[in-house]
């Protein structure tokens, strides 16, 4: 599939994959970061874009009019279509406002199930303010994760450890220097037949418990020197530092948006290469049907994914296609090769022009 950039409003977008390009199904990653339901207007002054809605001064980017009832059925209507375009192995992710952000979880659970929601990821978008008003500092906003099936694609995410992280989660150091931490070679539950619960150097698991693997290998852990046993013969395996692959990414993520955007609401791109390296492969489709100045596009193509990006505002199709044109070839990068496409009227008779 040769990536597209579609210049159109997106519901009629959406259709237009469905219908005239085959894509139902196909789709593994979904992205998008709609209005807010802020009630204002985002625009464009001598090149700058506005970080504030209601903005008097400049050309219009897009609109966030649509408040209450009326915003959620405007989402409604294109996540229906959405997930139709979503493979069985595929993700959405979902960027909103804490303001709306529990009504569009109830919503979207009704669209995906309630089996299928993963998370409700925090993210810190900025510094901390010192408005007055009453209530607390805002700071973050939400991102709602869910899977279309209980088997999708799950690249596991890992974070490298800081120094106070190493310092804190391994204690230990062994005469070479390597620090490390050892944890217990046992785990809750019984087990009365099987390899768990046979005894190990002479002893049997506790009362409630059983090993956490086979005595075999507990005997070559102990051979290895990977077990490390206390004054009163408790045997704990040993984990050490250098050899962990970083920790798990956890549902606070900082990224905080850029300071002097291209476009209004532009997000961190850091963002976007952490969930499409996640929740997609080399090949993937991504889709983001609202995708501004391209930041989903740009971090698609850079990773080797395949791409989709609607669109209605004008100021958005030439800030992704400047963004995408910034991509330096080079041995692990390609320019971007898409399909500019712009939707006219949908006519029933002739399907979409383009």
């Amino acid at each position: 599939m040769k990536n597209l950039l579609i210049n159109s409003e997106n519901l009629r977008g959406l259709n237009y994959l469905l219908e005239n390009r085959g894509l139902e199904n196909k789709i593994d990653l979904v992205y998008i970061d709609p209005p807010f339901a802020t009630g204002g207007n985002f625009t464009i002054t001598d090149g700058r874009a506005s970080t504030i809605s209601n903005s008097r001064n400049g050309d219009i980017a897009y609109s966030d009019k649509l408040m209450g009832n009326e915003f959620i059925e405007f989402l409604r209507e294109r996540l229906t279509l959405i997930k139709k375009l979503m493979s069985e192995k595929s993700s959405i992710y979902l960027h909103i406002d804490y303001k709306v952000g529990h009504y569009v979880k109830v919503m979207m659970d009704e669209i995906f199930g309630v089996e299928n929601f993963r998370n409700d990821i925090t993210r810190i978008k900025c510094n901390p303010k010192n408005f007055n008003r009453i209530g607390y500092g805002n700071i973050k906003d939400l991102i709602l994760f869910y899977t279309k099936s209980s088997n999708p694609i799950w690249n596991e995410p890992r974070e490298k450890y800081t120094e106070k992280d190493i310092e804190k989660l391994f204690a230990k150091i062994d005469k070479q220097g390597r620090r490390y931490t050892t944890v217990p070679i046992h785990a809750p539950g019984e087990t009365k037949n099987g390899k768990s619960n046979q005894p190990f150097r002479g002893m049997i698991p506790p009362k409630g418990r059983h090993w956490r693997t086979n005595v075999e290998t507990l005997e070559q852990w102990d051979k290895d020197g990977i077990i490390e046993w206390s004054s009163n013969g408790n045997p704990r395996k040993i984990i050490f530092a250098d050899d962990r692959d970083g920790k798990r990414v956890q549902d606070i993520w900082e990224y905080k948006d850029p300071q002097y955007p291209n476009y209004p609401t532009e997000k961190n791109r850091s963002i976007l290469d952490l969930i499409i390296r996640t929740s997609s492969n080399s090949g993937s489709i991504v889709l983001d049907c609202f995708c501004g100045s391209g930041t989903t596009l740009k971090s698609s193509q850079v990773n080797d994914r395949k791409w989709i990006g609607i669109d209605q505002s004008q100021h958005a199709i030439e800030a992704a296609k400047a963004k995408l044109g910034a991509i330096e070839e080079g041995l692990f990068n390609q320019k971007p090769d898409y399909d500019l496409i712009e939707l006219k009227e949908y006519s029933t008779a002739d399907g979409f022009l383009s």
